[in-house]
């Protein structure tokens, strides 16, 4: 009756989602203040005062046309933006030309992944990944392939990624700062994984292309810096979102970035753009780049976010939970205390908190807690987790 493939991906329900859903139900049985949900990334701060101010703005102005069809790769005034962003973080001239706006970042990895991939052309990723990577790949006939990460520090395995590079790799995509484990890739690594992927493009005669995903570059912590994809590789693609950077991941509006030394640049970017009308986003949302164009180098108060992350970390490390401390991102990965993630998730309901296994990322043994939620979730969370900690340590 309907498509057999997607019934079956039902099937593999995000354990994020199903956590979540647990919480829901246990907010309806006991009362919401009394769930200690650290599952979804959806941050509860407020987009910082300039969004707002565009937004005022864009409502009293006279302009119009400001709502009509655009250029499928949107305003040029955005990809202006994040060009002059880009340029100046990378030291590289990345032109307007080389930049789409589109719709998120999920968007945007739809849109590279319809563009660049044959039947059965593989992805590369490392463990642990975002879970919806692997339906992205799927979606444009490509087959995803994990590579193993060094588990005390989650940097990739650059001797493994040797081994799983073959004559139909097309990407290999990294996450920095990464989703869950908020840390961020070195430059040594990238310098490492660049001279694997280069020794590939010779052996097998084929073009590599490197995605970074990045919507979390500019939430990093106590002085880090997140290197830039286009000064370590040639075939640098670069993907972001505004969702965390300017709290507005309901606005769904992010970015492509090719870097020009890609051979045959400007034949991708054709590609791109037609994709991106053709795959049913036509452009991205015209508020959001009105946005991008205002408040490109705004952001929220990473702040807010090292407030909670040093509540929660110390408090868990202190009861006996063994846990890298993140450099970004807004997540914590401690190993279980248990074998099993995932019995050790449904333990922790006991207490009324709600924990994403590892697994759901490719990553048993490990825990995923969110803390962009309410400071005063985390206090009032701290006797759950003492009684979850005597239980099982």
């Amino acid at each position: 009756m309907f498509s057999d493939k997607i019934v079956q991906n039902l099937t593999r329900a995000s354990f994020i989602r199903s956590m979540f859903e647990e919480g829901e139900k246990l907010k309806a049985k006991v009362g919401a203040e009394n769930v200690f949900d650290f599952s979804l990334g959806n941050p509860v701060i407020e987009p910082p005062r300039s969004v707002k101010e565009t937004l005022k703005r864009l409502a009293s102005e006279e302009e119009t046309g400001m709502f009509r069809y655009m250029s499928n790769a949107g305003y040029w005034q955005a990809r202006k933006a994040v060009a002059d962003s880009l340029s100046k973080e990378s030291k590289k001239d990345i032109p307007p030309s080389h930049v789409i706006m589109t719709c998120g970042a999920g968007g945007a990895l739809n849109v590279l992944f319809k563009s660049l991939l044959n039947p059965g052309e593989e992805v590369i990723v490392f463990s642990p990944y975002f879970v919806e990577y692997g339906f992205y790949v799927d979606n444009h006939g490509g087959k995803l392939t994990v590579c193993d990460t060094i588990h005390d520090t989650f940097m990739p395995d650059l001797a493994k990624l040797e081994k799983l590079i073959n004559e139909k790799t097309k990407v290999v995509m990294y996450n920095s700062p990464n989703n869950p484990t908020g840390v961020i890739y070195k430059e040594d690594m990238l310098k490492g994984m660049n001279d694997v992927i280069t020794a590939a493009k010779k052996k097998y005669g084929t073009q590599l292309f490197v995605i970074a995903d990045e919507p979390y570059v500019k939430i990093v912590y106590d002085g880090k810096k997140v290197p830039s994809v286009f000064n370590f590789f040639k075939n640098a693609i670069s993907v972001n979102s505004f969702s965390k950077s300017l709290a507005v991941p309901g606005e769904r509006i992010g970015y492509i970035a090719v870097s020009p030394e890609i051979d045959n640049a400007d034949l991708l970017m054709d590609a791109l753009i037609f994709c991106n009308r053709t795959l049913g986003y036509v452009n991205a949302p015209a508020v959001g780049q009105h946005i991008v164009i205002d408040c490109i180098n705004e952001s929220i108060d990473v702040e807010y976010y090292k407030k909670r992350r040093d509540l929660l970390y110390n408090a868990l490390v202190d009861l006996g939970f063994k846990c890298i401390k993140p450099e970004g991102a807004f997540y914590l990965f401690p190993e279980s205390p248990i074998p099993d993630d995932v019995a050790f998730t449904k333990l922790a309901l006991k207490y009324n908190l709600i924990i994403v296994p590892g697994s759901g990322f490719g990553c048993g043994g490990y825990l995923r807690l969110t803390y962009c939620v309410d400071y005063e979730m985390i206090e009032r969370s701290l006797p759950a987790f003492e009684k979850l900690a005597k239980e099982v340590f």
